[in-house]
Formats: C-alpha cells, structure tokens, sequence
C-alpha cells in the first residue's frame, strides 16, 4: 500500500479508537480500533526498523504499549478477574 494512504487509514482506526473512548467509554472497542491502527504503519513502510528514526519508533512503541494498557485494564477491571478470583479461592 501507499504510505500517503496508510496515514489516512491510520488516523481514521486512531479518531475511531478516541471516539469509543471518549464517546460510548468501551475500552474493548477502543482497543481494537487502536490495535488495528498500529497494522497500517503511517511511516515509510519500506523503511527497515533499525533505520528508522528513534522518534517513530517511539511513537509506534507508545501506541503499542497503550493498546496492550487498554486491554489490560478491560481484562483486570471486568467480572472475568472476579471469576478467576472466585475460581482460585474455590468458590
């Protein structure tokens, strides 16, 4: 794909992601929409990681680590760490 239409793509999943966020508060969906973000790389695709510069790997790294951090905090704060909890304690 072309990089100029990858940033498009990018920016939409990311305003998307904002959108559910914000707007409905579902961290899932918002994790999703920032997760499928990070497949289409709005930087110069052809460009190897190494040489790329440390701005856009950090970048693509804090995004990386903010989707993990949506879903972790969906996972720890919904009824499924009470049910693995109970599970655990042998209710």
């Amino acid at each position: 794909m072309k990089t100029s239409f990858n940033k498009f793509l990018y920016v939409g999943f990311v305003v998307m992601g904002f959108v559910q966020l914000l707007t409905n508060h579902a961290l899932t969906e918002a994790a999703t929409q920032f997760g499928i973000a990070l497949a289409f790389d709005p930087f110069d695709q052809s460009q190897p990681w190494k040489e790329r510069p440390t701005w856009q790997k950090a970048v693509l790294v804090i995004h990386l680590a903010f989707v993990v951090g949506l879903f972790g905090y969906e996972v720890g704060s919904s009824d499924l760490a009470q049910g693995f909890k109970d599970g655990w304690n042998g209710k």
